[in-house]
């Protein structure tokens, strides 16, 4: 009966710098097919409005609008929603990537907080040892940030800095976003056409 359990995925969304990777990433596991549990904190609607033109005065009609249309299905959660079903290790998904991240979340994070449901699904992908991926997007880093990040490393967290590269000769800002995701994708063994790879 498992075996027929739709796929999916949480994805995280912070007031960092960077919304599109979270909405390119959220686009591409819709586009393979997988369901997408999806989590915005108030700060990262903020930035969604402010470096993607997102219309926040009806955050569930323009979600569905901007991420209907594909194989997966979006599932929204409210930051406050602390009872939703990504709160529970008994609710079974593949893991969470929170892309970006901000150093706020990483720091809840690093240190259990779990005082919304951004940290509180994060803190069940460790405890059940589920992948979690963070793609912090800030510079530069003090020594927190740092320590917060090995805090997480050590704990196998896999911290995916929003570093470009620049070997791919991209073109665009969509192709420096899609190497991005496509990096996070690789590191959860997810096949992908995003970018073309070294030796390619």
């Amino acid at each position: 009966m498992s075996s027929l359990r739709k796929k999916s995925w949480v994805v995280g969304i912070t007031g960092a710098s960077g919304s599109i990777y979270g909405v390119r990433l959220t686009e591409s596991l819709l586009s393979l097919g997988f369901d997408v549990h999806l989590i915005i904190t108030n700060a990262g609607w903020r930035v969604l409005k402010e470096e993607m033109g997102f219309q926040v005065t009806s955050r569930e009609e323009m979600l569905a609008e901007k991420f209907g249309g594909y194989e997966g299905r979006i599932i929204y959660h409210p930051i406050t929603d602390i009872g939703a079903t990504i709160a529970s290790g008994s609710f079974l998904v593949e893991g969470m990537i929170i892309m970006p991240c901000s150093m706020g979340t990483l720091s809840s994070v690093a240190h259990g907080a779990s005082d919304n449901l951004m940290g509180r699904a994060a803190d069940v992908m460790m405890k059940e040892g589920r992948p979690l991926v963070l793609v912090p997007r800030e510079t530069p880093l003090h020594a927190i940030h740092l320590e917060n990040m090995l805090t997480l490393s050590k704990l196998g967290v896999k911290i995916i800095p929003a570093m470009p590269a620049f070997y791919h000769k991209p073109k665009t800002i969509d192709d420096i976003v899609n190497f991005l995701v496509g990096k996070v994708l690789d590191s959860l063994r997810i096949d992908h056409q995003l970018y073309t790879r070294w030796g390619d």
